[in-house]
């Protein structure tokens, strides 16, 4: 399973949600998907987008885990 840390890292970079999304360019809706898991697919020039906002690594974001 992936898990989607983007509210880890956002919370690191003391950045909100509406402040990515200006930044990254997508809407506070779509952003919110992606941040609670609900989505099931990323782009990767959206995931670029955010790691280059957030001055992170895809890893910091994506995490996966096995089931267990």
């Amino acid at each position: 399973m992936i898990v989607i840390n983007l509210d880890v890292m956002m919370a690191k970079r003391k950045m909100s949600l509406n402040e990515l999304s200006e930044r990254v360019g997508i809407t506070i809706a779509n952003l919110s998907i992606l941040k609670t898991g609900k989505a099931k697919a990323v782009r990767l020039t959206t995931l670029d987008a955010i790691c280059r906002a957030l001055d992170c690594q895809p890893g910091d974001i994506l995490e996966y885990r096995k089931d267990d």
